[in-house]
């Protein structure tokens, strides 16, 4: 499994030396760009201000919020330029998710010219060319969609921070080379065309995840997902334990819930890999050399694929690299400790369908029927 794993790795890193090498044909058509908010939130002004001031021809930014007293909103008001619009769209229906709710809504309210809608979240900061590398892979006609995924730069470092960008990164690179991917929500750019004959907005009425609903819906429409190393998106901030393992326990409810199959591949492998240490560790303590080379080939394959993702974040940000340069050794020395956050996690998310989510609460019933519990004060 750990030799596997690193083939994964390799195959995931010439992925991303060959696309930043030779990108897509350019292809730049009217797009609508949505992002919902709600409170604020760490860089907000600056993340929506990358958003707002992307090198591309024709493109507005819609900006989309439940309440129009919503601290977000002075923000974006204060930071958008005059190809941004802001929307309100009240209370969402009570079995589907606000921001699947506001998702559907800002659609509705695109203008009719765009060809293209992306979706983007308000926590993440992304480079002038991000949204022409996003969407130059729908040329292909077989591409339903293009997507990239978030990488945690936390400024100053700190366990438990460095920990939650070493944990997200392995899933950040399990992303694949051959179109069969995870359209996330944080950074996905679908044709128009395809958004309809896929029935996307069918597949988010009643849910709380967009993205895994969305892939749900391309995948049923044998439309790809292509995964762009371009077009990948920074988040900072810092965190605590509580609120790194609330957050990491709510992805993999998630997952459990919309992609069952996906929950349980997961916990069979890290039971079978964390069992593989506790043995080395146990033949060890007897004595037994057989302990010392199976930890040798069970762990340090892991860190090396560690190594790999830090290379692979140095060239998808190459502005990041004094970051990198000081907190690079975290992807191969925290890589064990993220193994066993990743079982630990796994058993928490296996008694629960709650989740919080930007202050609402929810039971995820199934993937197609969700029940809004309570509110919370909490806007993380």
């Amino acid at each position: 499994m750990a030799l596997y794993s690193v083939r994964t790795g390799k195959r995931y890193l010439e992925h991303v030396e060959g696309s930043l090498r030779n990108p897509a044909e350019p292809f730049a058509p009217p797009v609508s760009l949505i992002v919902p908010v709600k409170g604020l939130e760490h860089d907000l002004a600056s993340n929506l201000r990358s958003l707002a001031q992307q090198d591309y021809p024709d493109y507005e930014l819609l900006v989309v919020c439940r309440s129009a007293s919503d601290d977000a909103l002075r923000v974006a008001r204060t930071t958008l330029n005059a190809h941004s619009r802001v929307i309100t769209t009240g209370d969402p229906p009570e079995h589907t998710g606000e921001k699947v709710h506001n998702l559907l809504e800002a659609v509705r309210l695109s203008r009719a010219e765009s060809e293209v809608f992306v979706f983007a979240d308000s926590d993440g900061q992304v480079g002038p060319a991000w949204l022409r590398a996003l969407v130059a892979p729908l040329r292909e006609e077989s591409v339903g969609a293009a997507t990239g995924f978030r990488w945690y730069f936390p400024e100053q470092g700190g366990f438990w921070p460095l920990l939650r960008s070493v944990w997200d990164s392995t899933v950040a690179t399990s992303m694949r080379d051959d179109d069969r991917n995870f359209a996330w929500g944080g950074g996905t750019a679908i044709r128009r065309s395809a958004f309809d004959e896929a029935r996307v907005a069918e597949f988010w009425r009643g849910a709380v995840s967009d993205d895994y609903r969305l892939t749900k819906a391309l995948n049923e429409a044998k439309l790809g997902i292509r995964f762009v190393p371009g077009a990948m998106v920074a988040t900072t901030g810092e965190c605590s334990a509580a609120e790194f393992l609330r957050w990491a326990t709510r992805q993999l409810v998630i997952t459990k819930v919309y992609r069952g199959n996906l929950w349980w591949a997961g916990l069979a492998a890290h039971i079978a890999y964390c069992g593989a240490i506790l043995t080395s560790l146990v033949l060890l303590g007897t004595g037994d050399l057989l302990g010392l080379g199976g930890l040798v080939v069970t762990v340090v394959p892991g860190m090396g694929k560690g190594s790999m993702r830090a290379y692979a974040a140095r060239l998808m940000f190459p502005g990041r690299e004094d970051w990198l340069d000081r907190f690079g050794w975290a992807y191969f020395w925290m890589t064990p400790v993220a193994t066993w956050i990743w079982l630990y996690i796994f058993y928490r998310s296996a008694f629960t369908r709650t989740i919080e989510w930007r202050g609402n609460v929810y039971e995820l019933v199934s993937a197609e029927q969700t029940r809004y519990v309570a509110s919370q004060t909490s806007s993380r």
